[in-house]
């Protein structure tokens, strides 16, 4: 009887091998705005169809006493960043006041309602975006991280959170962007001066925290 030994053998992998595939991410995707109430000051709805999908765009925010800088990203999310722009380009942010601050457990600042009540949005809505493969829901969101607020699923508007701190919240919420360090600090710093618990554990900013000017950067 012979034996076989393997010592010294070493398993090569075929040459011709192919690559593992990677999945190419579409160009333009489309959206659907659906109108439906009283916008909170006059504007032009987005007409619904296909938007850019790809790349990321800039905007500054002149907010109370400093500028914050928020990078959209399309490929998060292009229906929300569609959105931003077409708003940012009539004007929709300008002059409106950051209404909600949460310093106790939801470290976030609410911009986005000219009314400043909380109540107020554009017009019409659109679906929430988590992605097609996203795993199980997820409700942490770290510091420097800029979400589309809602008033349940599927009815996000114009209203957004930047998170200054990381935070859980008590369900999901589309995540559009990034703030970079120094914007996250800067909310981080009005956060500091408090609110007036106008909504229970959160309420409006004592510290200076109207949007007076937008602009892409």
């Amino acid at each position: 009887l012979g034996v076989l030994s393997l010592a010294g053998c070493a398993i090569t992998p075929p040459r011709d091998a192919a690559p593992a595939p990677t999945r190419a991410e579409p160009a333009t995707v489309s959206c659907t705005y659906r109108t439906g109430g009283e916008p909170a000051r006059p504007v032009d709805p987005p007409d619904s169809g296909e938007v850019p999908a790809t790349g990321t765009v800039t905007y500054l925010l002149a907010l109370g006493d400093g500028i914050v800088s928020l990078e959209l990203d399309r490929s998060l999310a292009p229906c929300a960043v569609h959105s931003f722009e077409h708003l940012a380009a009539q004007g929709w942010f300008t002059g409106t006041a950051c209404h909600r601050l949460g310093t106790m457990g939801m470290f976030i600042l609410q911009c986005g309602d000219p009314t400043g009540t909380g109540l107020g949005g554009p017009g019409y809505s659109f679906d929430d975006e988590f992605g097609d493969d996203d795993p199980a829901p997820t409700t942490d969101y770290p510091a420097g991280t800029v979400v589309m607020a809602n008033s349940g699923p599927d009815a996000n508007g114009s209203q957004f959170l930047l998170v200054y701190k990381d935070t859980t919240l008590d369900r999901r919420y589309t995540v559009f962007g990034h703030m970079d360090a120094a914007s996250t600090q800067a909310v981080s710093d009005l956060a500091m001066q408090g609110h007036d618990s106008a909504f229970g554990d959160s309420g409006h900013p004592h510290g200076p925290a109207t949007i007076e000017a937008v602009s892409a950067g």
